[in-house]
């Protein structure tokens, strides 16, 4: 059986439980605050970089993993018999992915692998934060089970589009300083009350739904779920920062309808856009 690693990067918010349990290699980006830069959950904790954006007059700058960290990372694990399955945040959101192809394709400019399709698979998750840490839990379970690194790109784009997410916000002001959202519908949701309800949709945050008040949003989160269902065998996140009330009520759902979940904190580069006080569920609807 070929070895196969799983590579990622951190803007899928795995819990490091799950990264040792999968054996998967976690590329960090870079959050830049203040004139210091840090690995994203390795040099600073999501909390202490939230309480730095807090204290900052300045919005905090992300940067995408370049090709050359790529090249070093899948060198080092072909001189040792790997071939990899490199899945990565939306490319409608940042480089990263574009990196990764590029890293792979100076690695057989440079004679390391004799050709990019029988050596490394790369995946444009067209997701993020826990969308696309369940492509690559579910990446890691197939490799588990002895498939090829074809056989699991083909798996994992045929499950893409059915990655179905659901998220509340405290405020949606970073969403809108970084980019992520309209200024227009930022200011909809921002006043009176008015909740935005989000999900991640063709690699891009887009508005699933507008209702009043943190109770509406609730019933709104877990409607959806009933609504699209969820695939056996799947992995489901809930997914937190600082808001336990929303966590509650979808534990709460879970234990109801005896679904199992893993629960993820939101790393220092979805917290720059997400800030304090967002809380979702990632799943892979029935199909």
């Amino acid at each position: 059986m070929n070895k196969i690693k799983i590579i990622t990067d951190s803007t899928s918010d795995l819990p490091l439980d799950i990264v040792k349990k999968y054996d998967i290699e976690v590329l960090p980006l870079i959050v830049n605050i203040d004139g210091e830069s840090y690995k994203d959950g390795v040099d600073i904790s999501t909390k202490e970089y939230l309480r730095k954006m807090e204290a900052s007059e300045q919005f905090p700058v992300t940067t995408q993993i370049n090709p050359q960290r790529f090249y070093d990372c899948y060198k080092y694990y072909f001189e040792k018999g790997y071939k990899i399955v490199s899945i990565h945040l939306s490319s409608k959101m940042s480089g990263t992915y574009q990196s990764s192809k590029i890293a792979a394709e100076l690695l057989q400019g440079d004679g390391i692998i004799d050709n990019i399709e029988d050596n490394i698979k790369n995946i444009d998750a067209l997701n993020v934060t826990s969308g696309l840490g369940i492509l690559v839990i579910k990446a890691a379970e197939l490799r588990d089970q002895g498939k090829s690194i074809s056989e699991i790109k083909t798996e994992i784009e045929a499950m893409i589009p059915h990655v179905k997410s659901c998220l509340a916000f405290g405020s949606l002001d970073n969403l809108v300083k970084g980019g992520r959202l309209s200024k227009t519908a930022g200011f909809i949701g921002n006043m009176m009350g008015i909740k935005l309800i989000l999900e991640v949709n063709k690699g891009e945050m887009a508005v699933m739904d507008k209702v009043r008040g943190s109770k509406k949003a609730i019933k709104k989160m877990l409607g959806y779920i009933d609504e699209k269902g969820i695939k056996e065998n799947t992995p489901t996140v809930l997914l937190n920062i600082e808001n336990e009330d929303i966590l509650e009520e979808l534990r709460l759902k879970f234990k109801d309808i005896k679904s199992d979940y893993i629960e993820a904190e939101v790393g220092c580069v979805v917290g720059t856009h997400s800030g304090t006080g967002a809380c979702g569920i990632f799943f892979v609807e029935n199909y």
